[in-house]
């Protein structure tokens, strides 16, 4: 469908693109990936028709349109916002402006035949090109991206970057695009938006492009990885996963290739400098030197910079850190929460979940005290030291730089680590030393994230710290809060992160807060367990989550089934025995497909390949539930019959 033809591009020094050949086809899903400043945005311009080549061609097939969403900059303004999405269509549009047209010239000359001829193609082409479903296509992506009901004839204006980022996502989502490139577009998306548009990507027949900051989100929708780098591209087919792993294994080998070479021209050196000025060695110095002019040295990508960031250690604190009792609060005629009742104890790590605007933002703030409460108690455990971040609580002073604001909220032996903690936040070179006032609303955020590192706290409050973050730094980020000892409260919108940090959620809406253990593919699997008859959902369609009951306790808790009488005894070891074979079945099951998934040229089927990773996802989906339920009927034949 598109193809780069021997391109090359370069901004001074920095060459991006050297002599590249590399194609997208129909139905093709490309993740594009690679550090900071490898081109990725300059790429996807490229192949937009926005930047020229500096030599080389781009080809797209004729008839072949092409979508494009930058990763910011967008203004929009003088249109409301279903206006705007309807500028997707303009083409329908003048087709009904002249069917308009041609109406009202019948109806000041009835008897012209070739007006109503006219009228009737028109007619036919309106149909024919979807022109009755175009408000229900506008409605149902906007639904989908998170706008509530009124909000298609407010003015543009009067939403946020974000929300307008999110209009002209709309606007490109419902376009007739044979190739669609995003760029970053989860950054501005909550994880139900994330996952409607996981959904609506999955069901797109034309090529895709995409570069992405969430790795769940690139798993589940790229079939290839394309690498941009030394002013190459790699291709990888697979996942973001499969890719890493295949990466991993190819830059091992290169660097041993690379050593072997550097170790053979070595020798050659030797040769040629020891036997130089001897005339009967002058042949074969000679061909060695024609040798060594040939040889094509291996160019070994440089180490990517890891930053172990590391959290200070947090003091000694009390079991209970926070309670909440019969919590209540609203904004005008928005009831948020209602009669709340919530204890954070040592050692969690709880996710907060639900729709955008359920208030997930606001029970961290209430927890944190930076909310007053209409009504109920907050009372914090012993010795408890609170850090919080929020996305839009940077508290800078305008007049100090990155570098300046670091060192003056670090105790005396943090300073060695100031450096190390904001490369991890990627501010490195001279972006330390700009001020803050200058920044970007991303640049804030990530600076007011790097200054929790340096403090100790035993209770961190997190709201979306994953935002404006690469996946490298989401990776640093995630390591220091997987081994930090003390407690954590956090909204997060990358599943991947979530699902790997988590071990407790609630889920906020109806206004409460309902509680389940385990992270959030547990928490998903028990709102919406998959039925053991049902075919296998696609990897991209996750269950929608059920309204939890307010103020739910702990699934698998307090609450929950009776202990068994003498007569359930022999059915609950039964059911025992069917659950343990299902969890065996089904790990076998998941073996077999990672058996077949890593056989060489797999995902060169893509059909075939995209139904049995559907099918191995739906697999272990079903694993946490199975787990569960073994445990709990375990724990309830080792009480016995008539046991209290």
């Amino acid at each position: 469908m598109i193809q780069l033809a021997e391109a090359s591009k370069a901004y001074g020094e920095q060459v991006l693109l050297r002599d590249v050949s590399w194609r997208v086809g129909d139905g093709d899903r490309v993740g594009l990936v690679g550090p900071n400043g490898s081109g990725k945005t300059t790429l996807l311009k490229i192949l937009a028709g926005l930047v020229r080549p500096d030599a080389g061609k781009v080809v797209l097939a004729k008839r072949k349109r092409v979508g494009y969403l930058p990763q910011e900059g967008l203004s929009l303004k003088d249109r409301t916002v279903s206006g705007e999405v309807r500028t997707a269509f303009a083409d329908l549009l003048r087709l009904r402006r002249e069917q308009e047209d041609v109406a009202e010239a019948l109806a000041g000359a009835p008897d012209q035949p070739e007006l109503v001829v006219r009228y009737g193609e028109l007619e036919e082409e309106w149909q024919r090109r979807g022109g009755y479903e175009m408000d229900t296509r506008i409605s149902e992506v906007l639904s989908g991206l998170g706008f509530a009901a009124g909000d298609e004839e407010r003015p543009v204006e009067t939403f946020s970057q974000g929300w307008q980022m999110r209009i002209a996502l709309a606007r490109l989502l419902v376009e007739a695009n044979d190739l669609v490139l995003l760029d970053e577009p989860t950054n501005y998306l909550d994880i139900e938006a994330r996952t409607w548009l996981l959904g609506f990507l999955a069901r797109h027949r034309g090529g895709l492009v995409l570069v992405a900051h969430d790795r769940y989100f690139l798993d589940s929708v790229v079939t290839r990885i394309t690498e941009i780098g030394l002013g190459r591209l790699g291709n990888y087919p697979g996942t973001y996963s499969r890719y890493e792993t295949q990466r991993a294994a190819e830059i091992a080998d290169l660097r041993k290739r690379a050593a072997e070479q550097a170790a053979e021209i070595e020798r050659t050196e030797r040769f040629i400098n020891r036997f130089r000025y001897q005339a009967s060695r002058a042949r074969q110095v000679q061909s060695r030197v024609r040798m060594l002019e040939k040889i094509e040295r291996i160019e070994v990508p440089p180490e990517p910079r890891r930053v172990a960031l590391r959290l200070p250690h947090p003091p000694r604190s009390g079991r209970v850190l926070v309670t909440l009792t019969g919590v209540s609060k609203a904004f005008g005629t928005n009831e948020v929460f209602r009669d709340v009742d919530l204890v954070v104890e040592r050692g969690q790590r709880l996710a907060l979940v639900g729709p955008n605007g359920a208030g997930k933002s606001t029970l961290i703030r209430l927890i944190a005290g930076e909310a007053s409460l209409d009504s109920g108690h907050r009372e914090l455990g012993h010795n408890v030291r609170v850090a919080y971040y929020g996305p839009d609580r940077h508290d800078l002073d305008p007049d100090r730089t990155v570098r300046e604001t670091m060192a003056d909220a670090a105790p005396l032996a943090m300073l060695p680590e100031v450096r190390n903690i904001l490369g991890a936040f990627l501010f490195s070179g001279e972006t330390v030393e700009k001020k803050t006032a200058v920044l970007s609303g991303g640049e804030r955020s990530r600076l007011a994230l790097a200054r929790l590192f340096l403090r100790p706290a035993n209770l961190l409050l997190l709201d979306e710290p994953t935002n404006h973050l690469d996946l490298d730094a989401k990776r640093a980020l995630l390591n220091a809060l997987s081994n930090y000892q003390g407690t954590i409260v956090f909204v997060a919108h990358d599943r991947y992160f979530m699902d790997a940090l988590a071990t407790r959620v609630a889920a906020i809406g109806g206004g409460g807060a309902a509680l389940y253990w385990g992270n959030y593919s547990d928490y998903l699997a028990r709102v919406s367990p998959p039925k053991p008859d049902a075919a296998a959902p696609a990897a991209s369609a996750p269950a929608a989550a059920k309204r939890p009951k307010r103020n739910a306790k702990p699934a698998g808790g307090a609450g929950g089934r009776r202990p068994p009488g003498k007569n359930r005894l022999r059915q609950l070891r039964r059911e025992w025995r069917e659950v343990f074979e299902a969890i065996a079945d089904t790990e076998a099951a998941v073996e077999s497909l990672e058996a077949r998934m890593a056989a060489p040229g797999f995902f060169g089927d893509r059909e075939g390949s995209r139904e049995v990773t559907a099918t191995y996802e739906d697999l272990k989906g079903r694993l946490p539930a199975l787990y569960e339920e073994l445990e709990r009927l375990d724990a309830a034949v080792q009480k016995g019959p008539g046991s209290p």
